[in-house]
């Protein structure tokens, strides 16, 4: 068995489109769409990330804001710089690019977000509302994660997930999502960790493996259900190479699999400019 490809780049290119028409919409009816980033420090790979954020938004006709601050910059001025983009009435959506500086407090920095402008989904007024089931932007990765599997109807209600992974970007929102009763979700989930005993036992189990460790080549084909589907969703560089936690031999035992660039980051970011629009339509 060789594993399918789930394509991120084709999947997305078609949120871009849908978000590309209702910001033309918007546009017609003489609406501003904004999107705010604000970038503190010099770490090239959050820079490049940005940048690539900013190009996204070039193309479907989303305006880029960005306020840059550099290495000297104290918390008080990113408190400062997200008021400003609070109090700014053509700006729909902020994000801060994370990681801040160390020894700043991310979250005294994301809580002073308006949770209405909140284009992560990761504020916790909007975490919240996930919980609860109510409206609200979801968290992209997890979003890009249920959109992909759905366009290529990977089946996902009423079968075992299991996602590898716990944080507040990922692991946490995506077991919520999934679990609700919803199209592409519904679904009996399991969240492990490197610090459960026999994580690759309860791997072995699922029918959907989401690997969001942020560990180079965790997930190994042994790990594997023959036949199930499995999502590299966490990264980490191995010098200049960026890295899966998907083993390269998963591709021989699973059914579908997502290639190491290409799968869950083009999603997240057709989610971050679909969060956008939503929040420029409800400010409109």
């Amino acid at each position: 068995m060789t594993a399918q490809l789930l394509d991120g780049e084709k999947v997305a290119g078609r949120f871009k489109m849908e978000v590309g028409d209702r910001v033309a919409r918007l546009k017609a009816m003489g609406r501003s769409v904004a999107l705010a980033t604000i970038l503190v420090g010099d770490d090239g790979p959050s820079a490049k990330y940005v940048a690539m954020k900013h190009a996204d938004c070039e193309e479907v006709g989303i305006e880029s804001r960005h306020v840059g601050l550099g290495v000297e910059a104290t918390e008080d001025d990113v408190m400062a710089a997200v008021a400003e983009m609070n109090a700014d009435r053509e700006v729909a959506s902020i994000l801060v690019q994370l990681p801040l500086p160390a020894g700043m407090n991310e979250e005294r920095v994301l809580l002073a977000v308006d949770p209405a402008k909140d284009v992560d989904g990761l504020h916790p007024v909007n975490l919240g509302k996930l919980v609860m089931g109510a409206p609200g932007p979801l968290p992209c990765t997890p979003a890009g994660i249920v959109e992909l599997l759905h366009a290529h109807d990977v089946a996902v209600e009423g079968k075992h997930v299991v996602i590898i992974g716990r944080g507040l970007t990922i692991g946490r929102p995506l077991a919520l999502l999934l679990a609700m009763r919803r199209p592409g979700c519904d679904a009996a989930v399991t969240v492990v960790h490197t610090g459960v005993d026999d994580m690759a036992g309860l791997v072995r189990q699922a029918d959907v493996v989401v690997a969001a460790a942020g560990v180079a080549g965790l997930v190994t084909s042994d790990m594997i259900k023959p036949g199930a589907a499995v999502v590299g969703a966490g990264t980490s560089w191995e010098g200049k190479r960026l890295m899966s936690d998907v083993d390269e031999s998963v591709a021989e035992v699973a059914s579908w699999i997502t290639p190491r660039i290409g799968g869950v980051g083009p999603m997240t970011r057709a989610m971050l400019l679909r969060n956008a629009v939503i929040a420029a339509e409800k400010m409109a």
